[in-house]
């Protein structure tokens, strides 16, 4: 098997938008633990409560939601342990470009989703790359590097 021409890794854990939910509910139990526990005497419950959401939060760091590949003359794109492994021929791509994933602050993850004539995967960043092949279909991939990969899948075109 040859080198990949691009390689990422993104990790549910790292969306800031389910951190900050996580956190923000983390910290709420922290409060009536210490509410309950100075004024009513009770409230070990709320603490341990916050403990695992922050533990859960810290293992989110190490789940894989999807990873991104330029193999071959294809881009493959392989999610959780119970998604499908995606794979999008080159050779029957349109056109490559970066694009802002979204207008929108809250962006959830996704992995194959089909949401208005676009076919998403997303895990966090502010930017995609936006593929289009021969067929009409549109692919939104959200990356950290979305430069780097559209670099990549454009210099695969003109060959």
């Amino acid at each position: 098997m040859s080198e990949s021409d691009f390689f990422e890794k993104q990790y549910l854990g790292l969306n800031k938008v389910s951190l900050g939910s996580r956190l923000a509910l983390a910290t709420f139990c922290f409060l009536m633990y210490y509410w309950r526990e100075n004024i009513n005497k009770e409230g070990e419950l709320f603490f341990f409560t916050g403990i695992a959401i922050i533990l859960f939060s810290v293992l989110l760091f190490f789940v894989l939601h999807f990873q991104t590949q330029v193999l071959n003359g294809s881009i493959i794109l392989d999610g959780l342990w119970t998604s499908r492994k995606i794979k999008i021929d080159t050779s029957s791509i349109v056109s490559a470009e970066k694009v802002n994933y979204s207008k929108y602050i809250i962006n959830f993850p996704v992995y194959n989703l089909y949401y208005k004539g676009t076919i998403r995967f997303y895990t966090r960043s502010k930017d995609a790359v936006k593929l289009i092949d021969k067929d009409g279909l549109i692919y939104m991939i959200g990356s950290q590097r979305a430069e780097e990969l559209c670099q990549v899948v454009n210099k695969k075109l003109r060959k």
